[in-house]
């Protein structure tokens, strides 16, 4: 099963990783890296993770402090945030209206 990002998901995930890529490329690397096997471990487990606030799951980052906010649907794995842990949450709760 494949990630389906929603397009404020791809769209927080690639300034997170310009941001970190600003200030180093390895760094920024590293963050993208981290994100995709989040992603990837997601994809691949989709019922391991807690319900963060159903029917959304979360699964954290060890590195860096965000987390992977996802739907496990029956064909696919939507993801609804790449959310930094220390911002704004709920932000995102109207994408799951989309």
């Amino acid at each position: 099963m494949n990630p389906t990002l929603h397009p404020e998901a791809d769209a927080e995930f690639l300034e997170a990783v310009r941001h970190y890529a600003e200030i180093s490329p390895d760094l920024g690397g590293r963050f993208y890296d981290e994100v995709v096997a989040l992603l990837n471990e997601a994809c691949h487990h989709p019922q391991r993770y807690r319900l963060f606030e159903a029917p959304v799951r979360r699964i954290l980052g060890t590195v860096f402090p965000y987390g992977v906010l996802y739907v496990a649907q029956s064909d696919r794995v939507w993801i609804v945030a790449i959310m930094h842990l220390k911002r704004r949450p709920g932000y995102w709760k109207h994408r799951l209206m989309d």
